[in-house]
This record gives C-alpha cells, sequence and structure tokens, in this order.
C-alpha cells in the first residue's frame, strides 16, 4: 500500500486548506484511514479518522473547523481545514490501517499558518 498526501501550503490565519491522500495497492475492502499532525517538538497527533463506510472521529482542536471525507470509488480521503489557526502548523500525514497487519503512512505535507 502506498499513501501519498497533498494539498498543504502556507496559508494565513482564518484561511482554508483541503488535503488529499491517495491510496494505491491493497487497501482492503474495509480500512480506517486517519490523518495525523506533527509540529516541531511534538508528538504525532491524531487529528481525524473515517472508516470505509464513512464512520468518522475528530480528536482535539480541529472539531468543528476541520472535515474528514473520503470518495472511496477514487481511493482518496480529505481533510478540509477552516478557519485554520497557526497552532495547526504542522506536517500532516495520513495513515491507513486494515483490519489486519501493520498500518500504512504516507508521506507528510506541510501546512504553515502564519501572516
Amino acid at each position: 500500500v502506498q499513501l501519498q498526501a497533498s494539498g498543504g501550503g502556507l496559508v494565513q490565519p482564518g484561511g482554508s486548506l483541503r488535503l488529499s491522500c491517495l491510496a494505491s495497492g491493497d487497501t482492503g475492502s474495509s480500512n480506517t484511514v486517519g490523518w495525523y499532525r506533527q509540529a516541531p517538538g511534538k508528538q504525532r497527533e491524531l487529528v481525524a479518522a473515517i472508516t470505509t463506510d464513512l464512520a468518522t472521529n475528530y480528536v482535539g482542536s480541529g472539531k468543528g473547523r476541520f472535515t474528514i471525507s473520503r470518495d472511496n470509488a477514487k481511493n482518496t480521503v480529505y481533510l478540509q481545514m477552516n478557519n485554520l489557526k497557526p497552532e495547526d502548523t504542522a506536517v500532516y500525514y495520513c495513515r491507513l490501517a486494515r483490519p489486519y497487519g501493520m498500518p500504512f503512512w504516507g508521506r507528510g505535507t506541510q501546512v504553515t499558518v502564519s501572516s
């Protein structure tokens, strides 16, 4: 399984970005894809996750501002981030977990929120 994250960039506070995570390979008929982020000097943390059945889970300060979604036909998971704050600055990673085996990580995409 390969995961390709994209969509990061530099945005001003209050702005929006949409991240994409494209999966290829044997993703399985059932999986959970999560978006994580890691700020400098901090541990990687879960932001949001979504199952194949479209059940979602949000963690932390992104609640109410971030929306995770997926297009199973395109093997792509999105993270819409609105009202971005400087503290959202981090490298964002997507992770795919199947009911069996080890999870897979994609390379991160940098999100910088700054004026």
